[in-house]
């Protein structure tokens, strides 16, 4: 073979190469960025634990969703400013939730408080609510079931493992991408029942769809941040943020904010150099 043909080949190669080395890289889950938080914070709360999994990429989809991981990023800098242990992850597989979920429910002990942040599809399916992976095939309700992370399952087993409170943020109310494959059609999310000192913030009522804006953030997540700024109860953080996306959208969009909690818990834990806020009782700070 002469020198200009093994010159030919070589640069093929290469050519090969990159171009399998880059849709290898475009297929891998990427991961939430490290916070970048400089002001003073919290120190590090074992008690305090968090899950945040953001999910913009779904190749079996019709579109992305990039607002999710960016939201993701957002909150995990937020937490971890907060004093809170918290495992981030972007574009997650199946396989990367399920040990995300078991480094968990591994680290919950009886008085910590754990915080849940999805951001992405979650689909119902006989009134439990399914947080969908990039990577699920999903052709049928059994697939939902069979694939997906019941999240109602999860709050279940975390309370098993003695965690005392359990937070929840589902950005997941959006049109089901696969409905079109399945025999009936289901909107939004289902219902969610939970059992003592348990608070969950969605995006949208049960059965509504929130149509993704073209923002940097979703709103839910605009305001979410802005409540945690400053000092005050995760319910009212919650409630506030509710608010707030209601006057943003003129009423367009609904959070919805459930809770059996049976204390105050304070979201902003105190901080190096910042002097921290008194708090009273669950019953004085809940809406009537």
């Amino acid at each position: 073979m002469t020198i200009p043909r093994l010159i030919g080949v070589a640069v093929l190669l290469s050519l090969l190469s990159t171009g399998l080395d880059k849709a290898m890289w475009l297929n891998k889950p990427q991961p939430v960025s490290a916070p970048n938080w400089t002001g003073p914070s919290a120190p590090l709360d074992t008690n305090r634990l968090a899950l945040v999994i953001g999910d913009s990429t779904y190749p079996d989809a019709d579109s992305p969703l990039p607002q999710m991981t960016r939201d993701a990023d957002s909150l995990t800098n937020a937490l971890r400013k907060d004093g809170f242990l918290v495992d981030a992850l972007g574009n997650a597989t199946g396989r990367d939730m399920s040990r995300a979920i078991d480094r968990l429910k591994a680290r919950v002990h009886l008085n910590s408080v754990v915080l849940v942040y999805f951001g992405g599809h979650g689909i119902q399916s006989d009134g439990q609510n399914y947080l969908i992976p990039v990577d699920a095939k999903i052709w049928s309700e059994e697939d939902v079931r069979r694939q997906g992370l019941s999240i109602d399952r999860l709050l279940s087993e975390l309370k098993t493992c003695g965690a005392r409170v359990r937070l929840v943020v589902l950005e997941a109310s959006r049109r089901n991408p696969y409905e079109r494959r399945f025999r009936t059609y289901s909107h939004g999310l289902a219902p969610m029942q939970t059992s003592e000192n348990a608070l969950i913030l969605s995006s949208a009522a049960p059965g509504q769809i929130v149509e993704d804006p073209s923002e940097l953030r979703s709103q839910l997540m605009t305001a979410l941040l802005t409540q945690m700024e400053s000092p005050k109860g995760i319910e009212d953080v919650f409630n506030n943020a509710r608010d707030a996306v209601v006057a943003a959208t003129q009423g367009q969009q609904i959070p919805v904010v459930s809770s059996t909690l049976t204390e105050r818990v304070n979201l902003w834990a105190p901080r190096a150099g910042v002097p921290s806020a008194s708090v009273g009782s669950a019953a004085g700070s809940r809406r009537k």
